[in-house]
């Protein structure tokens, strides 16, 4: 299947938290849309590898993903080598995105940056003919690089180059986030807090999602940051 954008996230969640409503916008615009997680955020103090899996295909269900999978590497401790690049690579040609989004250029949590550097660097050598990757059947995969990489802000130190309007989908984006039950705000939850568990994090989330939009003139939005100038054929086209 030949999808039109492609989004990656170090962990399970970190696609619905930065850029659910965007996905949402796009698939009502009939866009072919996939997920891919890059670990199955087994290091998280709260929920296991299944509980996270489970939720992340309950999140893909509301979001009507075309698909989502995940990559497996070691929650913590992947690295950008030449495995990791070619597991990301394999995806890429097997999918053939236009548009392909990834973890914010630099975040708290080390696995986040580092995830999007691993994409933005698979990306360009997926256009490279003499690196030889296999289809599931053993034939040679065609070599395939995305037009754009874009990549989400997680943070709100990190200004975006551009804003999306999700004011439509910020209600079911909330619900991909809220499914992922083991993670965030959940009052009968008598576990360890952590720092994204507690209802202030979701108070959050609203506020941030909230000066994006008012940077726009919109309810709520989500930012992004480019790799590369963005290029427009008259001023008319931006809001």
């Amino acid at each position: 299947m030949k999808l039109d954008i492609l989004a990656f996230g170090a962990h399970p969640d970190d696609v619905e938290l930065a850029a659910a409503g965007t996905l949402l916008k796009h698939i009502k615009e009939g866009k072919k849309v996939g997920v891919i997680d890059l670990t199955l955020g087994e290091l998280g103090t709260k929920g296991s590898a299944a509980t996270r899996m489970t939720e992340a295909h309950e999140s893909a269900k509301i979001l009507e993903l075309d698909i989502r999978e995940n990559l497996q590497l070691p929650d913590g401790f992947f690295e950008i080598n030449e495995a990791s690049l070619l597991k990301v690579i394999h995806q890429l040609r097997k999918y053939r995105p236009e548009v392909v989004i990834c973890n914010a250029i630099s975040d708290r949590h080390p696995d986040h940056g580092r995830g999007g550097d691993l994409i933005s660097r698979a990306c360009f050598l997926s256009g490279l003919i003499k690196i030889g990757t296999q289809n599931e059947d053993g034939s040679l995969q065609e070599s395939w690089r995305p037009k754009v990489v874009y990549r989400y802000v997680q943070d709100n130190w990190i200004t975006p180059d551009f804003v999306v309007d999700i004011t439509e989908q910020y209600e079911t984006k909330m619900k991909s986030v809220l499914a992922y039950k083991t993670q965030f705000y959940n009052p009968e939850d008598k576990g360890p807090v952590t720092p994204i568990s507690s209802p202030e994090f979701l108070e959050y989330l609203n506020g941030r999602a909230s000066n994006f939009g008012r940077i726009i003139g919109a309810n709520y939005g989500e930012g992004f940051t480019v790799e590369r100038a963005i290029g427009i054929n008259s001023f008319f086209d931006l809001k």
